[in-house]
């Protein structure tokens, strides 16, 4: 499957692009040959060890970097120096460069619709339902629903159950903040360990519900609060994935100023800075209890394209066709039979 192309629509202008995928080769060759002839091997590549040890090697090793090196690796990622926060000068290695803050504020602007939900990364994203009657039903795909949110957490497993989700892939060029897509209080947070399996395409293809297995912090938000959203609870799930040694919870109010660990109890606002995946690609899953939130109809007209090559579709069998959206902007709304 690593000789299929992978493509994605461009949100902001309707464009398709072909993703290149980092290292395909390899991971082709590890979810391939290595999982089913050396399984002891497979383990020790997705495990964390091996994944902080890539981390290292991919962004740490050279940590002097010259300004111009750090100028040229920006121009090849596509990263726009204007949107840029912090001082460049002071860059050293590619860390900082996928560390880096933004202006969001100013390139990165929210709808002004109080029951917009927002996305959460830049990222390239697939909507889905856990409902049968759904027409974006996806049943075990990308992940295991009661194994991700957790086999023990029977309270959010009732609460979600046929409920809708959607899939937000970050890539290794990407701003890697997370950013809160609804505002509510922390009903709930917690972490579950597991693997580090690569969210390449491909791979989750290969591997059954590799999102579920992969190390995961979970956050629920009750939007139905006086500031809140009010689309009742969402599950925010942050995914490791190969060279992501951490997540950290860095919440801010303003900017990136005074970031505080998540806890329950917790004010969150809409659109503002929640965490940073240290460093690679990584995925964050959103869940929503069913029949409360009404996705764009664009992401959803996308992603049944037929003209579009995706690894999703084709290992799927089902139209899956990604959209590269923006972190804060619109994927959805409250019902209109919702509405207050």
């Amino acid at each position: 499957m690593n000789a299929y192309a992978h493509q994605y629509i461009v949100r902001e202008t309707g464009l398709v692009r072909t993703e290149t995928l980092c290292a395909d080769s390899r991971i082709a060759w590890m979810y391939c040959s290595v999982r089913e002839n050396a399984r002891w091997l497979f383990n020790t590549l997705t495990s964390g060890g091996f994944s902080k040890v890539l981390a290292w090697m991919h962004y740490d090793m050279h940590p002097h970097l010259t300004r111009k090196e750090i100028d040229r690796a920006m121009r090849e990622l596509g990263i726009n120096p204007e949107e840029i926060a912090d001082d460049v000068s002071g860059y050293r290695s590619l860390r900082d460069i996928f560390e880096r803050k933004i202006r969001y504020a100013d390139f990165r602007p929210m709808p002004d619709a109080p029951d917009a939900v927002l996305s959460p990364a830049d990222a390239r994203v697939l909507i889905g339902s856990f409902s049968t009657t759904s027409a974006v039903f996806i049943k075990e795909k990308f992940f295991d629903f009661a194994e991700l949110i957790g086999m023990d957490r029977i309270n959010w497993l009732s609460l979600f159950a046929n409920g809708d989700f959607a899939v937000f892939r970050l890539t290794p060029d990407q701003y890697h903040y997370n950013h809160v897509p609804v505002s509510g209080v922390v009903a709930d947070h917690y972490e579950i360990s597991g693997r580090y399996h690569s969210c390449n395409p491909g791979a989750v293809v290969r591997e059954v519900t590799p999102l579920s297995k992969n190390r995961r912090i979970v956050t629920v938000i009750d939007t139905d609060t006086s500031a809140g959203t009010r689309i009742g609870c969402v599950a925010m799930v942050e995914v490791v994935a190969m060279m992501i040694g951490d997540i950290v919870q860095c919440y801010s109010d303003t900017t990136y100023d005074d970031p505080k660990g998540v806890t329950p109890g917790m004010s969150l606002k809409k659109g503002q800075p929640k965490s940073l995946f240290r460093p690679g690609s990584s995925t964050t899953v959103l869940i929503f209890e069913k029949d409360r939130i009404r996705f764009s109809e664009d992401l959803l007209r996308n992603m049944f394209r037929r003209n579009v090559s995706s690894r999703f579709s084709l290992g799927f069998g089902m139209p899956l066709v990604e959209t590269d959206v923006r972190v804060r902007s619109e994927i959805g709304r409250r019902p209109n039979d919702l509405l207050a």
